[in-house]
């Protein structure tokens, strides 16, 4: 005769587990709980987690014996019994691979019963369910897992999951102690997961932690599943290294692959909501519909489509299958012409005037002079600047990127100047298409902007910061950096440093100086080396700014000095999205800003 008693037991211990995890979701927050995951973990980088990342769940594993066993567990916790589930991929597959069965023999479901945080934050506990009817071959492996919580991991969902910042979120985890422990992709909920494993001296009893990416971001999994520490781990298939480095050398095809869909107008003929026929899109996009199955194939490998289904347009046998078709990603959707913050005129600069010039990355290596002037007879902003459209276009490309701009309306010498008194001036040099200064005019309506750019520019940035509803507010000069217009009170120089050499720089800083009055601050946005070592988007851009303008990225102590050098001193430098920083800066000597302007 057999007994229920057992399965009463690790229901009640399903249930404990899941009351607890419930109870840390409420009583914790991303500031706070962070600290404690990652011992040391402070300043610039805190901030940048803190900022980026929410505090979304607590993960468990739980071992329900059926759907009611599963709701029984829910309503033990006072947690919803009608929380919708789905297939949860990424688990299956990693009992699959850890206890060596068939991933098809394992049910395995994800559900988020809501979970208020202290204040009512949107919060939930992730439960992941694996059916274990009573006497099964699958105990030993309830009895393992629960043992060893391998699933059980607290995590923060990316508020803006673009590429670029969630791979410099994760090398802040890796600096600060935390390790690859794989991830994945799940289509069902359209949602990527990448795991780290917490250092041992973490102040929590969760040793795993998650960051949870919407939408399909392959390209960072990769990179994160590649990771160097993942190849001794058990289980992880890892990549031989000539696999990997055939992979490295297949980045160009990347390049071209994305750049030619933006050409095409394939992502503005896709949306993220419905698949579309392989033939319809090559109609729309006049193109060769085998050639363009095989880009999207290609595509889809990057996270920029993904495969779907879509309705047959003439009746057909029931056996047989539907038609095959592509829907855009998030990350795909940042190609359209109309996206905000479209990337595409980036994928047109990057396939088109940067990638012919990286052909010669030889040239410049070899001489230290620019690629780009010995392709094309002239350096990088003449060349731009005999040529309208693609002017234009590499103003578009480098406003493509002004996700980085976002804080700095609220940085605390923009607001200083804000709260003034007197109305205060921001003189933008170099400001490009106006897109900063405008940013920072709209945040606070009393400030008053100049502009200081090439005439081609100054109509740009006055069309745009018309549009943006403060061009009344701002003037413009056409002119060089010896023209930097004084009498301002805060002076702004964004991704202008690194186009040039060191004696380039001191003399452009020469100038902001003759021009700022005592009380004036500088603001610089840059990107700025790591002293470690440590991943980082600045380390691309060096070798871009090699061989394209002859520029360079540098530490933060570089630019110190270059900023001593022209009469200045670096006060301090605070993080900005895509791995950008702003570095304030003031006459060296000069008295407090905030003072000088009471």
């Amino acid at each position: 005769m057999t007994t229920t008693l057992p399965d009463e037991t690790l229901l009640l211990d399903d249930a404990a587990c899941l009351r607890v995890a419930a109870r840390f979701v409420r009583e914790h927050d991303s500031a706070a709980l962070l600290p404690l995951l990652l011992p040391g973990l402070d300043g610039p980088d805190l901030r940048a987690l803190a900022g980026h990342c929410r505090f979304a769940h607590a993960g468990l594993l739980l071992f329900p014996p059926d759907a009611d066993g599963l709701r029984t567990q829910l309503a033990a916790c006072g947690l919803a019994v009608d929380t919708p589930s789905h297939p949860s991929v990424v688990v299956r597959e990693r009992l699959a691979r850890r206890h060596r069965r068939d991933p098809a023999e394992l049910d395995v479901q994800i559900l988020r019963p809501q979970v208020p945080g202290a204040i009512g934050e949107r919060r939930a506990v992730e439960v992941f369910a694996l059916t274990v009817p009573p006497h099964s071959d699958l105990e030993p492996i309830a009895a393992h897992e629960r043992t060893h919580r391998h699933e059980a991991h607290l995590a923060f969902e990316i508020e803006h999951p673009e590429p670029l910042a969630l791979r410099g979120l994760c090398a802040i985890l890796f600096r600060h102690g935390a390790r690859p422990d794989g991830g994945g992709y799940n289509p069902h909920e359209d949602g990527t997961v990448l795991y780290f494993t917490l250092p041992a001296d973490a102040a929590c009893d969760y040793q795993r932690l998650e960051l949870y990416a919407r939408g399909d971001h392959r390209d960072t999994l990769a990179a994160h599943l590649d990771h160097p520490e993942q190849y001794h781990r058990p289980g992880h298939e890892a990549r031989q290294p000539a696999e990997t480095l055939l992979h490295l050398l297949t980045g160009a095809w990347t390049t071209q692959a994305l750049a030619a869909s933006a050409r095409l107008g394939l992502p503005d003929a896709m949306d993220t909501r419905t698949a579309h026929r392989t033939e319809d899109l090559a109609r729309l996009t006049g193109t060769h519909p085998r050639s363009l199955a095989t880009l999207l194939r290609y595509l889809a490998m990057l996270g920029v489509v993904t495969p779907g289904s879509v309705p047959a347009v003439d009746p057909a046998p029931a056996l047989a299958p539907e038609p095959a078709g592509f829907r855009l990603t998030e990350l795909g959707a940042l190609l359209r012409a109309d996206a905000p913050g479209s990337m595409r005129p980036l994928a047109l600069m990057y396939g088109g005037p940067f990638y012919r010039s990286f052909g010669g990355l030889d040239h410049a290596v070899r001489t230290g002079r620019p690629a780009f002037d010995h392709l094309f007879g002239e350096n990088h902003f003449d060349h731009f600047a005999r040529d309208p459209e693609l002017a234009a276009l590499f103003d578009l490309s480098m406003a493509a990127s002004s996700r980085m701009f976002e804080p700095l309306p609220a940085h605390p010498v923009i607001t200083a100047a804000a709260q003034a008194p007197a109305a205060a001036t921001v003189v933008d040099v170099a400001g490009g298409n106006g897109e900063l200064l405008g940013r920072i005019l709209t945040a606070h309506p009393r400030l008053r902007g100049v502009l200081l750019e090439r005439p081609h520019a100054v109509e740009a940035a006055r069309r745009l910061l018309d549009a943006a509803g403060c061009g009344v507010r701002c003037d413009y000069r056409a002119g060089d950096f010896a023209d930097v217009p004084p009498g301002g009170d805060v002076y702004v120089l964004s991704r202008v440093l690194h186009d040039w050499d060191d004696d380039r720089c001191r003399e452009i800083l020469r100038h902001c100086v003759r021009a700022m009055p005592a009380h004036a601050d500088l603001l610089v946005v840059e990107r700025l080396l790591p002293v470690d070592g440590s991943p980082s988007l600045a380390t691309a851009w060096d070798l871009h700014m090699l061989c394209n303008v002859g520029g360079r990225e540098r530490r933060a102590d570089h630019y110190a000095r270059l900023f001593a050098d022209a009469g200045l001193q670096l006060v301090g430098h605070e993080p900005l999205p895509l791995d950008a920083h702003v570095l304030h800066a003031r006459r060296a000597g000069a008295p407090d800003p905030a003072a000088g302007r009471s």
